[in-house]
């Protein structure tokens, strides 16, 4: 199957949706991929259910909300999603067009291409115990709060998500505890306090050594240093938050200047591949700040410069939304 676009964004997280938007509002036809099978990226992978708290404009906002927010805002504009596939491999079009092909050999053709995607390929850090618990009481992540109502539940890692997940489970499990192997915890110091004076039970410079149970999980064994025999906890559902090891996946073989796993871009977002732009976390470039703020004004300068590449009687301003109203 071919498709023809005037935009493709890769990456449908927060930064692909945005630009969604802004290529709507320019009116440009846009099809945005991303190898999830659901848009939201990081967001709805990781953490649907966390508060996002550094978005302007908006002091507290869920996760799973702020992408619904975000797909409400694009759709307007009906841009096409093509999800659970990746884009693999980079050409030209005999026309000299950005051509993309896709996982499952779909071609996209388009005016011109955005890299909004994010870390690359993300996958969790394993737990060196019980991967046969995974989908039985063993999870990576957490999709659903409300799975852990009234559970045992037992978090491991010491960084912002495991805390995070201790703190938004403590009012709904039966029990939190939290394990690190470490004493002391790299998540924000704010939280590392809550979590401290909270209901949690804290267990560190310890490691889970071993997940059993019948069919189903139900002891955790905690090996504590500097103790003999490993403590037993009753659990319903283990949580580890280990972290995650990212790349540029297909990305990287692109022919693209890259530092690292960042891709190099100008001031107009432009990578060194003709008509291939790129914004949010996958950018690099003198003074960069990863924030999900910083990606949506990268992401909006990539849209409005590929709208002059691709017609240089447009005007690089957009003109504001208010306008339209």
């Amino acid at each position: 199957m071919a498709l023809d676009t005037d935009i493709l964004l890769v990456g449908a997280g927060p930064t692909g949706l945005y630009g969604a938007y802004c290529a709507g509002f320019r009116g440009l036809r846009t099809v945005v991929v991303d190898g999830l099978p659901q848009p939201g990226g990081q967001i709805a992978a990781l953490y649907p259910e966390k508060a996002i708290l550094d978005v302007a404009g908006l002091p507290r906002v869920r996760g799973r909300d702020f992408v619904t927010a975000l797909l409400d805002q694009a759709s307007g504009y009906c841009p096409e999603y093509l999800l659970g596939r990746q884009a693999v491999a980079f050409g030209r079009a005999e026309d000299g067009r950005p051509e993309v092909t896709l996982s499952d050999g779909t071609v996209v053709r388009a005016g011109a291409v955005i890299l909004t995607a994010g870390i690359g390929t993300f996958t969790p850090r394993k737990l060196p115990a019980g991967e046969d618990y995974l989908g039985r009481g063993l999870s990576y992540f957490v999709t659903d709060l409300d799975r852990h109502a009234g559970q045992n539940v037992l978090v491991v890692g010491g960084g912002d998500s495991a805390v995070d997940w201790a703190l938004a489970l403590e009012p709904i499990a039966k029990s939190v505890t939290l394990v690190h192997r470490r004493s002391a915890f790299r998540a924000h110091a704010a939280s590392v306090t809550a979590v401290t004076e909270g209901g949690t039970q804290i267990v560190t410079d310890a490691e889970v050594e071993a997940l059993t149970g019948e069919g189903t999980l139900r002891l955790a064994h905690v090996r504590v240093r500097g103790e003999e025999r490993p403590r037993l906890f009753e659990v319903d559902s283990v949580i580890a938050a280990l972290g995650f090891v990212s790349n540029l996946g297909p990305l990287a073989g692109w022919g693209l200047e890259l530092r690292g796993r960042s891709i190099l871009v100008d001031s107009r977002m432009r990578t060194s591949l003709d008509r291939v732009y790129a914004a949010g976390d996958v950018t690099e470039y003198e003074g960069k700040v990863r924030l999900m703020s910083v990606g949506f004004g990268e992401v909006a300068t990539a849209v409005n410069n590929a709208v002059v590449a691709l017609d240089p009687e447009l005007s690089l301003f957009p003109g504001h939304s208010t306008e339209n109203s």
